[in-house]
């Protein structure tokens, strides 16, 4: 009988780029919160329960981004696959548990797949149960937070780089931010042909849909929104009280923007390690801007970062949409 030779599984590896400075966090947050307008970044509306309270509203029936591109995928697939091609360098920004690119996997047939993402303990777990599932893709893991730089390793191939960036998560940036992030991407992709990016993008539509989105019957918006407090207490060492507070979620059509606040409901002085600050009543803190695009409005953005052959795909009342652009 033959001895059948048994094919080299693709090892995993992982590189962990980034590194929690607690003195550059506490720094960034107490910008935001004493600004004369106060603010945070969305990212930290995402600790261990934020995390979860997120997946509830990816359940919600008033949330419809998650389904709306889920059924854009499942509907045009084939499509996309041949406008994409096989073989690709499958770079997928935002990971988390990396299951919206593991659905590609069949059809784009990757030889290398970089998910990249903040959470590293999160993606490393995430990395290690798909390459069990998919042991023919070559995968690196990267822990890095790309919003402001994106430092691929040597080991990250160069060739036909596909960016994934899948969630309409694009709209967390200003227009002027996105533009910026688009052309970092540009630059990643470098000049080998077929290089490009499939992202997803949530389109302008009834301000009564998008309020409803983000401030849901249920209030697990509200919850998500009240426990980045939460956060902040750990963080700075604060005394933040949420019953002192107030979900506030609407569409701002002027600036074509969901914005997300936290409300105070009273005058009320909010202490720290090493400072304080009095929020009157109905004063809000900015936690969360989402922008909504046109589909022409958001070509023309792709335009404007590099990014050329623009293939789009929409379900069928116009939501939501997925691009596959290629850099040129």
């Amino acid at each position: 009988m033959p001895i059948l030779s048994t094919p080299e599984v693709p090892k995993t590896g992982f590189i962990q780029a980034y590194h929690k400075n607690d003195a550059e966090i506490r720094a960034e947050l107490l910008a935001g919160l004493l600004a004369t307008k106060a603010c945070s970044s969305p990212k930290y509306l995402y600790d261990e329960l934020g995390s979860k309270l997120f997946e509830a509203i990816c359940e919600l029936p008033e949330y419809y981004p998650t389904r709306t591109e889920a059924a854009i995928f499942n509907a045009h697939l084939p499509e996309i696959a041949e406008s994409v091609g096989q073989g690709v360098t499958l770079i997928d920004l935002g990971a988390g548990n990396c299951a919206k690119a593991a659905r590609l996997f069949p059809s784009l047939q990757p030889k290398q797949y970089v998910p990249v993402d903040i959470s590293v303990d999160f993606l490393r777990d995430a990395v290690e149960w798909l390459q069990q599932h998919f042991p023919q893709v070559q995968m690196v893991g990267l822990g890095q937070d790309f919003s402001s730089t994106l430092d691929l390793p040597e080991s990250v191939r160069r060739e036909k780089r596909l960016f994934f960036y899948a969630g309409s998560s694009i709209g967390n940036f200003t227009p002027e931010q996105a533009i910026a992030f688009l052309k970092r991407l540009r630059t990643a992709c470098g000049d080998h042909k077929g290089s490009g990016l499939l992202i997803g993008v949530d389109l302008v539509k009834d301000k009564k849909i998008l309020d409803a989105a983000y401030d849901d019957a249920l209030g697990v918006t509200a919850a998500f929104n009240l426990n980045l407090l939460l956060h902040l207490n750990r963080l700075l060492g604060a005394n933040f009280n949420l019953r002192e507070w107030r979900h506030r979620g609407f569409f701002n059509a002027e600036l074509s923007r969901v914005e997300m606040h936290l409300e105070a409901r009273r005058t009320i002085k909010v202490d720290w390690q090493g400072g304080e600050r009095r929020f009157n009543e109905g004063e809000r803190i900015h936690t969360e801007s989402s922008y909504k695009y046109t589909q022409n409005s958001f070509t023309e953005l792709l335009q404007q970062a590099g990014f050329e052959n623009t293939r789009s795909w929409t379900d069928a009342q116009d939501w939501f949409m997925v691009c596959h652009a290629l850099a040129v």
